[in-house]
């Protein structure tokens, strides 16, 4: 049997009359840019979480960056986050010159420990950035409680969570703001990149949406040095159909994963913990091993594919070398990263491959 790691050709096909018929409207128009799918993208963004404003760019990192622009952040700033992430989370804080500050993780929810984060804190810390990962919000309510007390704002980076819930409320939706990713094999994807920003502070959101344009407060007039970071209006289109069934599919990931780990129950392997106030949109389903090479060769040998997010740990990456940490400073997610393995995961895995899945796994 040959698995596809994220079946995206199944989805295509479940919606193709909707979203071609959506794409064609786009080209018929030539509004490319901006125009009518961009404005219900983000109307509609808002209301499913929550917030204020809901704003599309270009991509989950420029997301981050606009975030940390329109907070100032720049040369000489601490930003908070976690070691165990895609580089983006990172990049973006070493990109505008500050200093990215890492705290460990929790070892059961691989997301940032809240108890380490005082520690940490420093009289040049503006922004807290921990990241929902894996699909799985952070434990944001000491997060903020913390960030609060010292007066320092709180970004989610929820580039792997959209969907998700924590305490009965939407991520990206759970902090002065919240940004997420779309890209195709994230729980909400585009055909291509994209991403959108979330914060219910307006002065915020209208510099977002300068900064995402040049810094334009007016055509040809520039308020700030900004990027050019919009979403163009073919995603916005694709996202528009995929985003009124995406609750169905929210349910389906979620019925996935669990299957996932009831049938997983029994063997050596650490299947994922999620937090009693969490409901998880598995963007990966990650378990633990301590073989891993030897059982990913098997798996792919049969047909499995897997894949490991992520084997090297941001503190020992070249890019960061300078930061001056080194082997031994995280040692959960050093650990975690040793032995990490993701899963096939997608609404449209079906029993008998999940099935066949877990019984070459058990093999």
């Amino acid at each position: 049997m040959k698995i596809n790691f994220i079946d995206l050709k199944a989805q295509y096909n479940e919606y193709k009359e909707e979203i071609d018929k959506e794409v064609l409207e786009v080209m018929s128009t030539a509004m490319f840019i901006g125009g009518e799918k961009l404005q219900k993208l983000e109307s509609d963004l808002a209301t499913y979480t929550g917030a204020s404003f809901a704003i599309g760019c270009s991509s989950g990192t420029d997301a981050l960056l606009l975030s940390l622009m329109a907070l100032d952040v720049k040369a000489g700033d601490e930003v908070i986050t976690t070691p165990f992430t895609f580089i983006a989370t990172a990049e973006v804080i070493a990109f505008l010159g500050a200093t990215p500050v890492f705290v460990d993780i929790d070892e059961k929810t691989y997301n940032i420990d809240p108890a380490l984060l005082e520690a940490a804190i420093t009289s040049k810390t503006k922004v807290i950035m921990p990241v929902s990962l894996y699909g799985q919000c952070a434990d944001m309510d000491p997060i903020n409680k913390i960030a609060s007390k010292h007066n320092i704002t709180v970004i989610e980076d929820a580039c792997q969570s959209f969907g998700a819930t924590y305490k009965a409320k939407k991520s990206c939706n759970l902090s002065t703001i919240g940004c997420t990713s779309f890209f195709p094999s994230k729980p909400l994807g585009a055909y291509g990149d994209g991403g959108a920003i979330f914060t219910s502070d307006e002065k915020i959101a209208e510099k977002i949406r300068m900064l995402l344009n040049h810094g334009q407060n007016e055509r040809y007039k520039h308020k700030y040095v900004g990027i050019n970071g919009r979403l163009d209006a073919i995603q916005a289109a694709v996202l528009n159909v995929k985003l009124k069934y995406f609750d169905k599919e929210v349910t389906l990931r979620e019925k996935i994963g669990s299957r996932y780990s009831e049938l997983l129950s029994s063997t050596e392997f650490t299947t994922p913990f999620i937090q009693e106030q969490n409901q998880s949109v598995y963007a990966q389903y990650s378990l633990r091993i301590k073989n891993r090479e030897e059982v990913s060769k098997k798996l792919n040998e049969a047909g499995v594919p897997t894949a490991v997010h992520y084997p090297i740990p941001l503190h020992l990456q070249e890019a960061f070398v300078g930061l001056g940490y080194k082997k031994g400073d995280f040692n959960i997610s050093e650990r975690v990263s040793e032995e990490i393995m993701s899963l096939p995961m997608s609404p449209y895995l079906s029993e008998e491959e999940q099935n066949y899945i877990v019984k070459t796994l058990k093999a």
